[in-house]
């Protein structure tokens, strides 16, 4: 499966404009055929970054739907859809990614709900990391055999799950590029990471913090919020 990435500059007079074209249009639209479903629908949460921020995540059977989702926005029934949101937004940036060999599975598309749901909102932090030119299978194993360890462990104090681990495909965006999308189910640690300084034993040697930076020492942090139709929370 491959995972269309999209963050939206929206217009802020046609921020529910915009939300209504994913919930009405975009989602049932992809749920008329196999080939693709929305998964999830985020806004950059006020206060955290920039102002009226929306990141849209689909899910795409495989290369050759992907090339046929493309068809239909560029000369399809999605084409006035595509035309229309277009409209509400100032700009966006797309990437199309693979899941990476630990990362959890969405599932088949065929069970991703079709039909707006309801449920609360869910916060999630989204990182994005870049690693060092030749670093990037290290990195992902790193990752995977440490990081991913660490937030499982019945101690961990970030009370943070990975959904989704994936990396950025050669020629589809900035590379080499991984992004986690991690679902925050307590925010008191969110708040004493943004409240106070790292502790020393967090980035001692032995620790995630310190031996990935011999991988990378650059990311992006963002948090979501996912909308409460969202058709994964």
């Amino acid at each position: 499966m491959l995972f269309l990435h999209e963050t939206h500059s929206v217009v802020g007079r046609a921020d529910e404009q915009f939300e209504a074209a994913y919930r009405d249009g975009w989602l049932p639209a992809l749920a008329a055929g196999s080939d693709a479903r929305l998964l999830w629908y985020f806004e950059l949460a006020h206060g955290t970054g920039l102002s009226y921020r929306v990141v849209t995540v689909t899910g795409v059977e495989d290369g050759a739907a992907w090339a046929r989702l493309a068809d239909r926005v560029a000369d399809g029934d999605l084409r006035s859809w595509a035309r229309h949101r277009d409209g509400l937004q100032h700009s966006s940036a797309s990437r199309v990614l693979t899941a990476l060999p630990w990362s959890p599975e969405v599932g088949s598309l065929s069970a991703v709900p079709v039909d707006p749901v309801d449920h609360a909102p869910v916060l999630y932090m989204e990182d994005t990391m870049w690693p060092f030119p030749g670093k990037i299978r290290s990195y992902i194993e790193a990752a995977g055999a440490i990081y991913r360890k660490a937030l499982q462990a019945p101690d961990s104090q970030m009370h943070m799950s990975i959904e989704l681990a994936l990396q950025t495909l050669p020629g589809a965006g900035r590379y080499p590029e991984v992004t986690l999308l991690q679902k925050l189910s307590d925010l008191p640690p969110l708040i004493r990471l943004l409240t106070n300084d790292t502790p020393p034993e967090v980035v001692a040697p032995g620790s995630w913090m310190h031996e990935a930076l011999e991988l990378r020492d650059q990311w992006q942090s963002r948090i979501l919020r996912s909308a409460p139709w969202s058709p994964l929370p």
